[in-house]
């Protein structure tokens, strides 16, 4: 009986590519059904048997409890952005200056939510969000209720591929029209429409509500040697890729395609914010790398956003963490890009200065980057007031005068004990890029704050259960729950600590690739500038700014308590030894591997220290082949690379 059940399933799978990916269906809708009737009843009477990529999963109808955190395996990058012509020519000479022949392929920058999907012989195993790119959710269960996405693949491979996940037009017309039925509240647009359906945990809403993908990279090492044929070999495995692209020679072929594009845009049945330009030769990419957010092999072109008038009422003066005082704007509510705003930001002193702002004044209104509102210009026909806006002196915080630095567009309180700058250094180190202390968010800081309870980030790991239900609204629940978050806190690895510190130009990534060097927030405040900025991605300002830091009585004084409240401090990561066998070599995986798994494979690799690669090029140290390598082993033959096979790994 499996033997039919098995038919059944690759049948209906097929007829489900053919009818969602290449719109053709062979089979008619009545047959499918008829088919897909007896696989349902087959796994009634043979549930022990059911197969992991049958159809059936696609139906909802299971609640899950909440979503698990994902590690992925190949960390998922954002994109630099590009704004004008300008822009993207500068990034085109950038590219040119380490590479001589470049061909680009544009793509166009689908308006949703990024997911990695992993399979394991061609079977679905996993799907996961972006999240920080490094940790994201487990939403496998929700993805398996979107149609498009292959359950099974053509090729039984293990891979892991990058997508967008987005609701179409259509399919956001009927939610809204349904959600305003029930007298719910409607979807603002179609991506938060997106981003809501996968974090449901009824899995029947999912299925109900159509969402659609694209895929567009391969995460795991290619055995491609273009983005060109990436995106070919994606659609032959039964993904959905964009048609709607272009491979171009120069940056003129680029520029004319976002304008055909950008025409275009409204005709679409889906939503799209940009293109995004890649470097098509991945060898190429490879030698251009990644800063520590972003690759330098690609950049997005963001498309101008939209833009409304509205009436300045006021301006309010906020204090951020790092002492910098930002002005923005009270408007009149208007309608922005799906949402209505009515506060927009105003950037610096010199924003204001530079475009005029005064009392009054009526505004064209924007969303930096789709999301943030922000003042693109007065319009002076409609000026009311000849009255220029009030700059304060002082800090509205604390009072202390407020300095304007000749290299500096902002104003800056310099006051270390400026209570604004405390609260938001507070929730800063409780966020969740940071130490992720749970519930114990910006409202919670400010009663704490406010009841005199913290004055450090020291003083978190000082606090009762008895501190907690001193405050307006917290139970007895609450407050066990919260100081249990911030005990389990101790526990985080210490780069989660060091972007907690909120050392100024020291980002998440940043922390991580310092602690995996130093191992320990010790070793590295002892550490000597030159030596931090020999990292890969980090650089002189970076190491300036740690050790301007670390050099303070202050920073001394918050570690030396922090260890003694029982906060670790060390790296509790893959460390790899400076003497391990491998260190430093760059190192390719091709072919078919007999008993070690791809993943296997390039773990063992990379704690051997050897940084693995997807492409073979001059800067490869060492190529790992299997059996029925291609065109990568031809290649390190032609550059007389080092080739060792899966025994010799194995042996390490």
């Amino acid at each position: 009986m499996n033997e039919r059940m098995k038919e059944l399933v690759e049948l209906l799978n097929r007829y489900a590519t053919e009818y969602y990916t290449s719109d053709n269906p062979s089979v008619s809708d009545s047959e499918y059904d008829r088919l897909y009737r007896e696989l349902v009843e087959l796994e009634i009477a043979y549930p022990e048997q059911v197969l992991p990529d049958s159809p059936t999963h696609r139906v909802g109808g299971k609640i899950l409890d909440g979503f698990k955190k994902y590690s992925h395996q190949y960390p998922l990058y954002s994109l630099q952005d590009a704004f004008s012509r300008e822009e993207l020519d500068a990034f085109d000479a950038r590219v040119r200056k380490e590479l001589d022949d470049v061909t680009y392929i544009c793509e166009l920058k689908i308006d949703g939510l990024s997911i990695s999907l992993t399979y394991e012989q061609g079977i679905f195993a996993a799907g996961a969000t972006r999240g920080d790119g490094s940790v994201g959710e487990n939403i496998t269960e929700n993805l398996k209720r979107v149609k498009d996405i292959p359950l099974s693949l053509s090729e039984k491979i293990d891979i892991t591929v990058r997508g967008e996940c987005y609701m179409p037009r259509d399919s956001f017309n009927q939610v809204n029209l349904a959600r305003q039925e029930n007298g719910e509240p409607e979807f603002a647009n179609p991506r938060n429409a997106a981003a809501g359906t996968l974090r449901q945990l009824d899995t029947a809403v999912v299925a109900k509500r159509n969402l659609a993908t694209f895929l567009y990279q391969e995460a795991s090492p290619s055995t491609r040697d273009s983005q060109e044929k990436v995106l070919n070999h994606l659609e032959q495995l039964g993904f959905v890729v964009n048609p709607r692209r272009l491979l171009a020679h120069s940056m003129d072929e680029v520029w004319e395609f976002i304008q055909e594009v950008g025409q275009e845009r409204d005709q679409l049945p889906y939503d799209i914010d940009g293109v995004v330009i890649k470097v098509n030769d991945l060898t190429g990419q490879e030698q251009l790398g990644f800063t520590v957010k972003a690759p330098k092999w690609a950049v997005a072109y963001k498309f101008p956003a939209e833009e409304k008038e509205a009436k300045l009422l006021s301006v309010d003066w906020t204090v951020g963490r790092t002492g910098v005082v930002t002005p923005t704007a009270n408007l009149t509510p208007v309608q922005l890009a799906g949402t209505t705003v009515s506060r927009a930001t105003l950037h610096n002193v010199d924003y204001i200065a530079e475009k005029d702002i005064r009392k009054d004044d009526t505004v064209i209104v924007y969303k930096a980057g789709d999301i943030i509102p922000a003042v693109l210009r007065v319009v002076e026909s409609k000026r009311v007031s000849e009255e220029k806006l009030g700059i304060p002196t002082n800090c509205p915080s604390c009072e202390s005068k407020l300095l304007h630095f000749e290299d500096e567009v902002a104003l800056r309180c310099i006051n270390p004990q400026c209570p604004a700058q405390i609260k938001e250094g507070l929730i800063h180190f409780a966020s969740r890029d940071a130490m992720n202390i749970s519930g114990l968010g910006p409202s919670i800081v400010e009663k704490l704050f406010a009841a005199n309870l913290v004055k450090d980030v020291a003083d978190i790991y000082r606090l009762t259960v008895e501190d907690f239900l001193v405050l307006d609204g917290i139970k007895e629940k609450s407050a066990q729950k919260l100081y249990q978050a911030i005990q389990a806190s101790k526990e985080n690895s210490a780069e989660k600590l060091l972007f907690g510190l909120g050392i100024r130009h020291v980002g998440s990534k940043a922390s991580q690739l310092l602690l995996q060097h130093f191992h320990s927030i010790e070793s590295l405040a002892q550490a000597n500038p030159e030596e931090v900025a020999s990292i890969e991605s980090l650089g002189n300002v970076i190491a300036q700014s740690l050790q301007s830091y670390f050099e303070t009585e202050g920073a001394k004084i918050l570690l030396s308590e922090l260890k003694e409240l029982g906060v670790n401090l060390d790296y509790k990561g893959q460390v790899v030894a400076v003497d391990a066998a491998l260190s430093g070599l760059t190192v390719v995986l091709t072919g078919k591997l007999e008993r070690l798994t791809r993943s296997e494979a390039k773990s063992k690799l990379e704690n051997l220290g050897a940084k693995v690669t997807g492409s073979v090029s001059k800067k490869t140290d060492l190529v790992v082949a299997g059996a029925e390598a291609g065109s990568k082993l031809q290649k390190a033959q032609e550059l007389g690379i080092e080739i060792r096979d899966e025994a010799w790994l194995e042996g390490l």
